[in-house]
């Protein structure tokens, strides 16, 4: 992070498995701090992590977990998520809820940190989704979440400064733990992977690695960014479909 992370104090919401545990391990790395809250303990523990049970969706828990620290220098707001689900096969409340955790939680925790991040001149980093700027079928209601946490974003960014940077990771496929649940095995990590340009789908310490650098010093002037953490994006389709051996318009 910086010449001296060992006395920085990051908060990783969600740090316990997947994304939210890689992030944690490489601030972690660093020297610093970490403690991760979720509803429940990591399977695991992470070494370096300090792992404190909090429901985000609780705002007066989210604000006396706040309160009871020294101090904060990082947010990471990453818990979130949702099932595949389209849209018609279940009633508003249940899309409401999947808003509520990748929206209103981040900006929850983000304002309860508010104070301890503008003392220590700190940096917020947002975990978005590459399903926040474009179509995305049986999980809409976590990509409109999303698009609406990169503006969030970009206001806190505008709101807060000069004290406190804000930005935002726009996070493509992650290869975790859970990932036989989205791809469906090997063969089916492998066939999406080849949808990449690079090749692999990302891994935990990817998006870690970058969470790192937009909270440290090397970031100094970076606020209100978005920072596309997705392998080079997703193969247009256009290019599978077009006849690349065609007739050429090119006189002879």
């Amino acid at each position: 992070m910086d010449k001296s992370p060992s006395g920085r104090t990051v908060v990783v919401t969600g740090g316990t498995r997947g994304v939210g545990a890689g992030i944690a391990r490489a601030f972690a790395a660093t020297g610093a701090h970490v403690l991760a809250c979720a509803r429940r303990p990591p399977e695991q523990p992470v070494d370096g992590v300090e792992f404190t049970p909090l429901d985000l969706r609780d705002p007066p828990a989210v604000r006396a977990f706040f309160d009871a620290l020294p101090r904060v220098d990082v947010l990471v707001n990453n818990a979130g998520g949702t099932p595949y689900r389209r849209l018609a096969d279940a009633d508003s409340e249940r899309h409401a809820r999947v808003i509520e955790l990748n929206l209103v939680t981040p900006l929850t925790a983000s304002l309860a940190a508010y104070e301890h991040l503008r003392r220590a001149r700190g940096a917020v980093v947002m975990i978005g989704s590459v399903s926040g700027g474009r179509p995305s079928p049986g999980s809409a209601a976590y990509g409109a979440a999303k698009a609406g946490l990169e503006n969030l974003a970009r206001s806190m960014a505008v709101e807060w400064a000069p004290e406190v940077r804000v930005n935002t990771l726009v996070v493509g496929m992650v290869r975790t733990e859970l990932a036989h649940l989205h791809y469906g095995g090997q063969d089916g990590v492998d066939a999406v992977s080849r949808t990449v340009p690079l090749g692999r789908l990302a891994v935990p310490s990817d998006v870690g690695a970058a969470a790192v650098f937009l909270a440290s010093d090397a970031a100094a002037y970076i606020s209100g960014a978005s920072l596309l953490v997705h392998g080079g994006g997703e193969r247009p389709a256009f290019l599978d479909a077009a006849d690349v051996n065609g007739p050429s318009d090119k006189e002879e």
